[in-house]
Parts: structure tokens; sequence; C-alpha cells
């Protein structure tokens, strides 16, 4: 019984190594491609490691892409997508979880709903909203589609429906609103949710492609995912410098883990009952 125990621990661990060498895989090749030559790129068989690593490579995108503003317009529409999805999600979580109300049934079939339809249909009707606005062509026009997250209320309804009722029936014996229950009570007892959702939501704005593209032209708009397309020639394009310019891109999304490493793990792993 030992030996077997021992036998499947390391079987365990074997595969967890294996998992995480194919997890970091991708990003050990997107780093020794951007130092190589556009030659050792499309070189056949492919070259692991470049003869010479030119840093050379990153010099030149730096200067032909305008990473500055890439990088506000990022920090801009996770910062506000944050705030908006965590706040309306948290709102709308707290009503379906927790009140009484006609139709709640229904409102929360139709958030599912939401979850179970691609992406790509609300694109034009986001677009023709945001035109309306007059926001096309604008940082604000990147956070229209993060403001409500079908995602986070969905998660925090989880979140909700685990406290006890006896918070409210408390707080309303002492002649609390709705409103002090939700923001004095319930939100800060949800505090490992909204950290969780907001994870979450820090790294689909991060990642988003398609709505920059969609709603903005200039490049001063544009947000990191968004600028690199830029790299991508419609002929060719040079991996080296594409590889360069995501490197780039990545730095902020690792130091930013490496700076809340224990907040990243224990808002994804931790739920809200205590």
């Amino acid at each position: 019984m030992e030996k077997q125990g021992k036998f499947n621990k390391l079987f365990v661990h074997v595969v967890l190594i294996f998992g995480a060498f194919m997890m970091i895989l991708p990003f050990v090749w997107m780093i020794l491609t951007s130092g190589k030559t556009f030659a050792e790129t499309v070189q056949i068989p492919p070259k692991i490691l470049p003869n010479n690593f030119k840093f050379e490579n990153y010099q030149t995108v730096w200067n032909s892409l305008d990473f500055i503003s890439f990088y506000l317009n990022t920090g801009i529409m996770i910062v506000l997508r944050i705030v908006t999805s965590t706040l309306f999600s948290a709102m709308a979580a707290f009503a379906v979880a927790k009140l009484e109300f006609r139709g709640k049934n229904l409102f929360f079939w139709m958030v599912l709903t939401q979850m179970m339809v691609p992406v790509q249909i609300f694109l034009t009707p986001q677009y023709l909203l945001v035109q309306r606005l007059g926001l096309l062509d604008t940082r604000l026009a990147l956070v229209i589609p993060g403001i409500v997250s079908a995602f986070g209320t969905f998660l925090l309804r989880q979140f909700f429906m685990g406290l006890p009722d006896e918070l409210m029936e408390a707080a309303r014996i002492d002649g609390a609103s709705i409103w002090q229950i939700f923001f004095k009570i319930y939100l800060p007892l949800a505090k490992s949710g909204l950290v969780a959702l907001s994870i979450f939501t820090a790294l689909f704005a991060y990642k988003d492609l398609m709505w920059p593209l969609v709603v903005n032209i200039s490049q001063d708009k544009l947000t990191l995912s968004a600028g690199l397309s830029l790299l991508q020639g419609q002929y060719m394009t040079n991996y080296s410098q594409l590889m360069a310019g995501s490197v780039i891109a990545v730095i902020p999304m690792i130091l930013l883990y490496v700076a809340f490493q224990k907040q990243f793990i224990q808002g994804i792993a931790t739920t809200g009952g205590k």
C-alpha cells in the first residue's frame, strides 16, 4: 500500500510537470522567436535557438508602434470594465439571489441565455449603439461591452446564495434599507467573489481583440491586442517582430501577476461561503 501510494504520488507529479511544461512552452517559443532573423523564423525544419539573439527586433517594434498609447488604452479599459462590471453584476446578482420580485426566474434565465450565445452576435447591435452615442473611435467605446457581465451576474449570484438570509432579516429589523443591506453587509462579505470577478474581467479585457478593432480606427485608440495586429501583414509577416511585440505586450500582465499573486490565487480558489 505504501509503495502504491508513492507510485500514485509520483505519477501525479509527473503529469503536473508535463502539464506545466506544455503551458510554458508557447511563452518560451515566443521569446526565442523574438530574437531570430526573418530567415530563421521561416526555416524548415523549424530552428529552435537563434544563432545570435537580435535585440534589435524589440527596438524596431517599439519605434514602429505607439506602445505608450496601447498601454494607456488597455489600462483604462481594464479599470473601467472592472469597476462597472463588478458593481452592476453585484447589484443584479444580489437581486436575483436575495430579493423576491415578479419575473425573477425569467430574468435569470435571460442572463443564462446570454452566456450561451456567441459573443460575435452582439457585435452589430453594440456597434450601432456606440455609433448613435457618438463614441466611435474613442477610448470610452472600448468599455461599452464590459459594463455589464452575464458571467459576473451568474458568478456573484452563487456567492450571495451562500450567505445566510438571517443577515437581511436582522438588518431589516434594525431599520436598514435595501441599499444599506447590499453595500454594508452583503457586498463586503462577497469580497472573494468580487476579487475573482475582477481577475476574470481583467483577463477577458486584456485579450479582447475583435471589439477594439471593430470600434476604433486610430492607432492611438487601440489596445495592446489590437495594436499587435498591425504587425500582421497581408501577404507576409515578420514573425520575429510580431513575437517581440507580443513579449512587450505581455510584460505588464506578468508584473501584475507577480505583484498580486496572492490575491489572484485567493480570488480564484476561495468561495463566498464561510
